[in-house]
């Protein structure tokens, strides 16, 4: 994926928030051999590729200046309530770089499994994303997690997905991440309203 930023001469707050009100989203790019370099953005061009995944979790194409440059979104910093973007980090990458990323999660297959077709289970998905360490440029969009064979009652965990070559999980020490459970249905218990009891026919008869 490919995008445009420009260098920014300006820094500071007053020069950030008037960058802000012509349209502009300002940024950092720092990492590798080179000195970080302050640059702006087209802010709606990047309000719309935040909103796609691949921008988040895969090694970027930034052209700045005509000169393309491998990068990887590290960071941004969002208006508390207003639609905009205050800040973007990104890093320079390259063929020996090395790094640690959450890639999201993707799960697939869930509908041809046992436990959804025949049992009517629900998955749950306790994890969205998982931390991995790897090359940069081996960094994958996801991982994908195969449900086809889970049964009811069961749950996966982050030590049985199958990662691509190269690919490591990062755990921090937790050996037993749990990454989805499959429940079964929920049973809607019906209540059943009770009978009231007949009148009793002599009540309010007159003694003779």
């Amino acid at each position: 994926m490919q995008f445009v930023a420009f260098e920014r001469a300006l820094q500071g707050t007053g020069a950030s928030r008037r960058l802000r009100n012509t349209g502009r989203a300002p940024g950092i790019v720092f990492g590798g051999e080179a000195t970080p370099i302050t640059i702006e953005l087209d802010h709606n061009n990047l309000w719309h590729a935040l909103k796609k995944e691949g921008f988040h979790a895969s090694i970027l194409d930034m052209d700045l200046a005509g000169t393309v440059h491998k990068v990887l979104l590290r960071d941004v910093q969002y208006h508390p309530y207003r639609p905009q973007v205050l800040h973007v980090d990104f890093q320079r990458v390259d063929n020996k770089t090395r790094l640690q990323k959450k890639v999201p999660l993707h799960f697939i297959n869930a509908e041809e499994s046992e436990a959804v077709k025949v049992d009517k289970c629900v998955v749950n998905h306790v994890m969205t994303e998982i931390e991995v360490d790897c090359l940069a440029m081996q960094l994958p969009e996801f991982i994908e997690v195969d449900l086809a064979n889970v049964k009811n009652g069961d749950t996966i965990h982050a030590r049985e997905l199958i990662m691509p070559k190269g690919i490591k999980r990062v755990t921090h020490g937790r050996t037993n991440l749990t990454v989805a459970t499959v429940l079964p249905p929920k049973v809607e218990e019906v209540v059943v309203a009770p009978v009231a009891a007949p009148a009793d026919d002599k009540k309010g008869k007159k003694k003779k």
